[in-house]
């Protein structure tokens, strides 16, 4: 069958997910509607916000379907008045059989990761805060398991010594758009035979749970390189996070958004600030200490270390963390 008769229904929502569209419409491949999420109020105004594919499709002339609930008749019929040959999601949500079974030729999914390893929400942030130096992105069928539908095509990505996770995000958005194209290329062509994730191994994967607040919190007793993967791994959002204190008081939450490990040497407990004042910011952890670049106190604008230093007398007087007690050293 030819590629680019295919009738594809295609789901998304973030940022992510555009690029892939973009890919899809200009390669002249027929997207006969878009599926994204309903439009949420935001921002302190809460003003209704569209989701970045529905910009994205209407901008490109599509259709848009916006249902609150994805197995309500009238989305389902909208659906299959469509006579979609095949479905496509990246980024969106979980779908019920009743929406991934419709399509002729099924659904498949593009996914941030080389599965089985990092399946769930969040492969990018895990993969770098775990220090692998290499991922990459997959495209696989959808199932009755998140994540674990047969494999498609995989296309793997170095991971960058300089990498954090915006970095990241952006190569393998538009590595995904390459890929999602190949996919169906490959799918009308019927030269791919899918893969089954095999359950073996299981106790070997390393999960890509949600990211929330507990897991951003830098834990200074920790080694230099596992801090430096989490400030990676997080920045630029939601960002790694620690607090500052002033003779065991907290003073103020501080985000870290880039920082560098300096091995050996010693200077106090972990947590403990080492700085001239005016040209350097360091913190002590398990095996040296981690000299902070950029960063963010609560209330103020992302900054220089250097620029923070000069509004900020007598560092040495404050530590970053946990009171020295709950410190290993």
């Amino acid at each position: 069958m030819v590629a680019k008769k295919l009738r594809i229904v295609f789901m998304g929502t973030p940022e992510f997910a555009v690029p892939s569209l973009e890919a899809l419409v200009k390669g002249g491949y027929k997207v006969v509607a878009v599926v994204t999420m309903p439009d949420k109020p935001a921002g302190r105004g809460q003003k209704l916000r569209e989701s970045e594919v529905k910009i994205a499709a209407r901008e490109m002339g599509l259709p848009v379907l916006q249902p609150e609930k994805l197995r309500d008749p009238e989305f389902l019929a909208a659906v299959r008045a469509l006579q979609p040959d095949l479905g496509i999601v990246i980024a969106f949500r979980m779908l019920p059989e009743a929406v991934w079974a419709l399509p002729r030729l099924g659904t498949f999914n593009l996914h941030a990761s080389l599965l089985p390893q990092y399946r769930g929400a969040a492969p990018i942030n895990w993969a770098l805060i775990n220090g692998e130096t290499c991922t990459g992105v997959t495209t696989f069928l959808l199932n009755h398991e998140i994540d674990k539908g047969a494999i498609l095509a995989q296309r793997t990505e170095p991971i960058r010594p300089d990498d954090n996770a915006g970095t990241l995000y952006e190569r393998l958005m538009r590595i995904g758009a390459e890929l999602v194209t190949q996919t169906v290329e490959r799918i009308a062509a019927g030269d791919l035979q899918p893969v089954e994730q095999s359950p073996a191994g299981e106790e070997t994967l390393r999960p890509a749970p949600k990211i929330f607040r507990e897991n951003c919190e830098i834990d200074w007793s920790e080694t230099g390189e596992r801090i430096v993967n989490l400030v990676r791994g997080l920045a630029p959002y939601p960002a790694a996070w620690t607090t500052i204190r002033l003779d065991g008081e907290e003073i103020a939450t501080i985000k870290i958004y880039e920082a560098h490990f300096e091995p050996g040497g010693g200077y106090g407990s972990c947590g403990t600030i080492c700085s001239d004042g005016r040209s350097f910011l360091s913190v002590r952890c398990r095996d040296g200490a981690v000299r902070i670049e950029s960063l963010q106190m609560a209330g103020k604008r992302r900054m220089q270390a250097r620029e923070w230093l000069a509004g900020f007398r007598d560092p040495e007087q404050y530590r970053f963390g946990n009171d020295p007690a709950s410190q290993r050293p």
